[in-house]
């Protein structure tokens, strides 16, 4: 395997599974050309008079869609850790003795930990999506065949957009649809909010196969994927199971040092005189976020301020800024409560929205550029604030990369992470993975500080008499390595068992084979 260094100096493989990999060129360096992908051309001659495309099992469908080696089949993450959708799939392909399968999910859970054994066996040569848990592991310690490609929500619809990625099968799990392809995720015992992460399959997929566990009269209304695109529909008992799909009981953390880093984050925003009329925010379903949500509330409740918009993913939380009045609208890319579901089913307000109109960096502009900031985390950050969301320390892939990095394009971007964890400094000289570059990253919130990007002189200068713990990185750094001591370095293997693209589909860094 031969390298090349990218914009970032990090060493970046040529090619991979046979594919020549771009190396990063920079933020906004690189610019595409040509036309999009397109599908195969349909006629509506080829499809049942009746409009019923439904067939009597999951197995036929994957057989009628011409499932054999080497294809790749893609699959959604709207049910989390509740899915069984994926891995029935799976299954399928197992017992009809295929090989060599690319899998390509929005993102995968813990629940997937099924699929190692396709992975062993060489019925699923690779995964290009998030690693979550025990298939980071897995592929961590060189269990893949083939090698990995994590993207962003906005870079999975840019590769597919692109052709970078053909898909031959789309498998699209909906909690509701009719025997046509409608479908939505709105309704039904496997409510999931929205679908817009399966929006790019359902449309430049060779084969898409719709699969629910509701399946209703003519029209499924709303419809969030249409049935024109769609070939097979396919009624199953069960989707996954709900109380994992989604939560009733997303909580705001109880942690002290995690409710002071949202204080601190929320005081910030305040002092930056980023909390005005008019204003946009996006902050996630952790608990963290969570807490930013509510001392942002709280702010505006007493400043008698009201947003424009919030991005979602939503929660009762968010909802609760909606139904008060505090936000006009929530655009939701992902719902991750039961509020959520409802909201969007009922308020006109709570605005559906997808990878293509929030993320995608190859389109004529996206929602991400109009928000005021954004609230992210990250597993570690370096002194040029630099950041890694994919693997921790100790070198192994546990966690996707989501929205994360197109987020990185709001106005202004703040990370509040914690000093340490488990006496492991998170600030360091370089990060392992890196995921974003530091010029787009401009405040990192700790525990015991806050340091500001020298490149945001703006931010500087508004917060310069707040009476905020302001330091500097390095500060930062040396603090948490005067507490906690310098790690050791991870030892590596020079194997590749994953890369990073960027945003525009370039590869940012590689990811190496951990020494057991």
């Amino acid at each position: 395997m031969n390298f090349t260094k990218n914009a970032a100096n990090r060493l970046i493989p040529d090619s991979i599974n046979g594919e020549n990999c771009i190396p990063f060129k920079g933020v906004g360096k690189y610019i595409p050309e040509g036309r999009k992908y397109a599908p195969r051309i349909s006629s509506v001659a080829n499809f049942p008079s009746d409009g019923n495309k439904q067939v009597k099992s999951l197995k036929e469908a994957l057989l009628k869609a011409g499932l054999k080696d080497g294809m790749t089949i893609s699959t959604h993450h709207h049910f989390r850790n509740g899915d069984f959708l994926a891995n029935m799939v799976f299954d399928i392909a197992h017992e009809l003795g295929i090989k060599d399968l690319r899998w390509f999910p929005s993102a995968s859970f813990p629940c997937h930990h099924h699929l190692i054994k396709y992975l062993e066996d060489g019925t699923i040569n690779r995964i290009e999506g998030s690693m979550n848990g025990p298939l980071g592991k897995f592929a961590s310690e060189g269990g893949m065949k083939g090698v990995g490609v994590l993207r962003s929500h906005g870079g999975r619809y840019q590769a597919v957009q692109d052709g970078e990625v053909e898909i031959d099968i789309a498998v699209i799990g909906a909690p509701t649809a009719d025997p046509f392809g409608n479908a939505n995720g709105l309704q039904g015992d496997s409510a999931c909010g929205l679908l817009g992460f399966a929006l790019a399959d359902s449309q430049y997929a060779d084969k898409v196969i719709v699969v629910t566990d509701n399946m209703v009269d003519f029209p499924c209304i709303p419809w969030q994927i249409q049935g024109n695109y769609v070939d097979y529909t396919v009624k199953i008992d069960k989707l996954g199971d709900p109380e994992k799909i989604v939560s009733g009981t997303t909580q705001i953390t109880k942690s002290p040092d995690r409710l002071l880093l949202a204080e601190l984050t929320a005081k910030f925003c305040d002092a930056a005189g980023i909390i005005k009329d008019g204003f946009s925010f996006q902050s996630g379903a952790g608990g963290t976020s969570l807490a930013v949500g509510e001392y942002f509330k709280s702010i505006m409740k007493e400043k008698n301020i009201r947003a424009r918009f919030a991005r979602g993913g939503s929660n009762k939380y968010l909802v609760s800024m909606l139904e008060e009045g505090l936000v006009d609208y929530i655009l939701d890319g992902q719902t991750f409560d039961l509020d959520g579901v409802q909201s969007m089913a009922d308020n006109p307000n709570h605005v559906w929205t997808s990878p293509f109109t929030s993320y995608n960096y190859h389109g004529k502009g996206n929602f991400a550029q109009f928000v005021d900031v954004v609230i992210l985390g990250a597993t570690e950050v370096d002194v040029d604030f630099n950041a890694n969301v994919v693997t921790h320390s100790d070198g192994y892939l546990l966690h996707g990369i989501g929205g994360w990095q197109n987020c990185l394009f709001s106005k202004t971007v703040i990370l509040p992470v914690p000093l340490f964890r488990d006496r492991i400094p998170v600030i360091r000289d370089e990060v392992t993975t890196l995921c974003g570059p530091g010029e787009l990253i401009d405040v990192i919130v700790t525990e015991r500080g806050i340091a500001i990007n020298p490149l945001r002189k703006d931010l500087i200068k508004a917060v310069k008499n707040s009476g905020l713990p302001l330091k500097t990185i390095r500060e930062l750094k040396d603090e948490a390595e005067r507490i906690c001591g310098i790690p050791e370095p991870q030892e590596y293997d020079d194997d590749i068992i994953a890369v990073i693209k960027w945003v525009d589909g370039t590869v940012i860094d590689a990811v190496k084979k951990v020494k057991k």
